[in-house]
């Protein structure tokens, strides 16, 4: 789990089975496809939404019950977003891999109930974290009892409403934490307050990023996708549209490829 270059992919927030089951179907097609192990992310609950009257997801219970749909239906692996302490073991019963968002990237409680659960952990490296800090992350999860455990960069805050990507941090964060290091190609274009107070994004660099993370050594790639961005409850201006997700995944391995290549030259 996490050991070998993936792609997890899917919808921010979870939405009805059919829509759910529509792009995890689409996923499971593209991995027996290519070859690329795929796990199927999806939140049931947006717990950091800019605004309170903001759709947040189905909520725990229907959550889970939604991502166990999914599995059932396409034999994907899952992963889910926890925000407080007592939702790890419930949702660890479900997925395979529970994520930190990168706001509480530094939350010790919750940290040690996800490594508690035994579940893989994937945290996500806050915006204005340095690479380095993130080892005192993994070090509260492994120490619960977590012993796979992955990274995700998602770009680093410039100025007020724009992230950028430092391509040294995969290899900083690989010396800083001895965890597997992902790449989040679609909140790394997000543009805090650009729509309205609201978070907006710029999916065009989506592609060019992922493949620059991948040149770079990331061990695999985080993104979200829908077959309508702007009809998605959350994230949508940043979201990669689900009919061009075959071919930016025929990119990064043709980047994966020219690497391996390069090295045994």
């Amino acid at each position: 789990m996490l050991k070998e270059f993936s792609l997890i992919a899917g919808p921010c927030t979870l939405e009805d089975d059919g829509l759910n089951l529509e792009i995890a179907s689409a996923l499971a097609e593209l991995s027996c496809s290519t070859g690329l192990p795929v796990i199927f992310k999806g939140s049931f609950d947006k717990a950091n939404r800019t605004h309170l009257e903001a759709p947040r997801g189905p909520g725990l219970s229907k959550g889970l019950e939604r991502l166990f749909a999914v599995r059932e239906e396409t034999g994907l692996r899952l992963l889910t977003d926890i925000h407080e302490p007592h939702q790890a073991a419930p949702a660890a019963e479900v997925v395979d891999v529970l994520q930190i968002p990168a706001f509480l990237c530094r939350q010790t409680d919750l940290l040690t109930a996800a490594g508690q659960t035994g579940c893989a952990v994937n945290v996500k490296k806050g915006q204005w974290v340095a690479p380095e800090e993130m080892g005192a992350a993994v070090h509260k999860v492994r120490t619960a009892g977590g012993s796979i455990c992955a990274v995700t960069e998602r770009g680093t805050v410039h100025g007020y409403g724009d992230l950028v990507v430092d391509m040294r941090s995969f290899a900083r964060l690989r010396k800083a934490t001895g965890a597997v290091v992902l790449f989040d190609a679609t909140h790394s274009v997000q543009r805090a307050g650009a729509i309205g107070g609201a978070t907006g994004g710029d999916p065009r660099h989506i592609p060019a990023l992922a493949r620059a993370a991948v040149a770079a050594g990331c061990d695999g790639i985080f993104l979200e996708t829908h077959p309508q961005p702007s009809q998605a409850p959350s994230d949508g201006t940043n979201m990669l549209p689900l009919h061009e997700l075959p071919d930016l995944v025929e990119q990064i391995l043709a980047v994966r490829t020219a690497i391996k290549g390069s090295v045994g030259s």
